[in-house]
């Protein structure tokens, strides 16, 4: 896989690059700008990051970093089987428990969400710090909407922290699984409150609050462009007279010579 001149490998997190120590360096280095690029495209093009992934997998299997990698790469493509086993895998090697939420998530891509609620209540749940915890949430309450369970879902996401004004890294997606849930249940009115609190909340676009939320307004969003392209002139002539005259007056080769 090609790798861009201005991807040196130095830009990955400390931790990582103390990982990769235990690698010769030449090949830490590859391991290293493989690593990068799967940050780098693992939202845009998910398919391109697991093809770096696979690289760096290739490359240093026993590093746990590189597993965790592969995993969110996996993840990212809708791998779900794989991403699994690679999160499994990390976390062997590791004993952390923070990739805990994601491989519950992956049992849920796996249409396993009886699974995903057994993780949602076991130990290593109160071992994850405040966002790994609300990320589990969000997690057990998409099984019970995997199960239908709609009212259940929403009383999962009930917590401490949805109804907290202080915002955090999470709120903007917790307010959001709120609304959604509440609208999946025919509660619009509630569902149009709690999108409102998401956009309050999501400044950098995390979610698509807004947009739900002037869905709800009944408001609709016109391409300028396209308008002012249906707003041109349409030509009087037909197309074929104007490609004869486009003909007619081109010079002939000929002439040329």
């Amino acid at each position: 896989m090609p790798i861009p001149e201005d991807v040196t490998g130095d830009e990955i997190d400390r931790d990582v690059r103390q990982e990769l120590q235990s690698l010769p360096k030449t090949l830490a280095e590859d391991v290293a700008k493989n690593l990068v690029m799967v940050a780098r495209l693992i939202d845009e093009d998910p398919e391109g990051a697991y093809a770096y992934s696979k690289v760096a997998l290739r490359l240093a299997s026993r590093v746990a970093a590189v597993r965790e990698a592969a995993g969110f790469a996996a993840y990212a493509s809708q791998k779900y089987s794989e991403a699994l086993a690679e999160f499994r895998a990390a976390r062997r090697m590791t004993g952390a428990v923070e990739l805990w939420p994601v491989m519950a998530d992956c049992e849920r891509g796996l249409g396993r969400p009886e699974k995903a609620l057994e993780m949602a209540g076991a130990p290593e749940v109160h071992k994850l710090d405040k966002a790994g915890q609300v990320e589990m949430r969000l997690v057990a309450a998409g099984a019970r909407r995997d199960m239908g369970q709609l009212d259940a879902a929403i009383v999962t996401l009930q917590s401490p922290e949805l109804a907290s004004n202080s915002v955090q890294p999470w709120t903007a997606r917790l307010r959001y699984a709120y609304a959604d849930a509440l609208l999946a249940a025919g509660r619009e009115g509630e569902a149009r409150e709690w999108f409102a609190k998401a956009v309050e909340a999501d400044r950098d676009g995390s979610t698509d609050a807004s947009d739900r939320l002037a869905e709800l307004d009944g408001v609709e969003f016109v391409d300028a462009l396209a308008e002012d392209a249906s707003d041109e002139p349409e030509s009087d002539e037909p197309e074929e007279a104007e490609a004869a005259g486009s003909a007619d007056a081109a010079p002939e080769e000929d002439d040329k010579h």
